[in-house]
């Protein structure tokens, strides 16, 4: 069955959270290189915890929008994903 194509705001948001996502990695490994002074550190720091935030929020609302399609009537009572593999 193909997908239906994604609307123009579901679009923007996925690649909001992918440019998110792709600017932290990046403040990581500039940050992890030791080669940035205290203050560019503090400052990508700080950026970093506001990208941070926006991609949690991201995964919250996904997180809330899977729930809403398992079980529409009480998205409450589904369970919740298990990451780990026994």
């Amino acid at each position: 069955m193909p997908k239906a194509p994604a609307t123009p705001a579901k679009a923007s948001s996925i690649a909001e959270f992918e440019h998110s996502l792709d600017e932290l990695e990046q403040l990581v490994t500039r940050m992890e290189g030791g080669e940035l002074s205290l203050d560019e550190s503090l400052k990508s720091f700080e950026r970093g915890i506001g990208l941070y935030r926006h991609c949690q929020a991201a995964l919250e609302q996904a997180e809330l929008r899977v729930r809403l399609l398992l079980d529409p009537e009480a998205p409450d009572t589904a369970e919740p994903f298990d990451s780990r593999i026994d």
